[in-house]
């Protein structure tokens, strides 16, 4: 009697060390938000992309996100990276005078 053979494995694209594969599904469509407003819990970061429009006192909420407040800070730190790449490649990004405390005004949740 003989012993079966190993099947081989599919071979992965080959991928530089820590580097991840995210797969894209066809027909993904973008989603445009001009407000973001993030809450939490002790377990969990919510991020809610909304948009509004100029002049209309209500947006409507796009996509919700959850992370755990670890993948949340690592989030902050790749879009700051990313930020400063941006910066460093079209120049400063400037925030207009009083914007933050128009968007951040009278409550304890934020947008951006």
């Amino acid at each position: 009697m003989t012993e079966p053979q190993p099947q081989p494995q599919p071979q992965s694209p080959a991928r530089p060390p820590g580097q991840m594969h995210i797969e894209l599904p066809a027909g993904l469509e973008p989603v445009y938000a001009n407000v973001a407003v993030v809450v939490h819990s002790p377990s969990e970061i919510v991020i809610d992309f909304a948009r509004m429009m100029p002049s209309m006192p209500h947006g409507r909420v796009q996509t919700r996100v959850l992370m755990t407040p670890l993948n949340a800070k690592l989030f902050m730190r790749a879009l700051a990276d990313n930020l400063a790449r941006f910066e460093a490649q079209y120049g400063e990004i400037t925030i207009p005078t009083g914007l933050a405390d128009q968007l951040f005004r009278g409550g304890s949740q934020g947008g951006a």
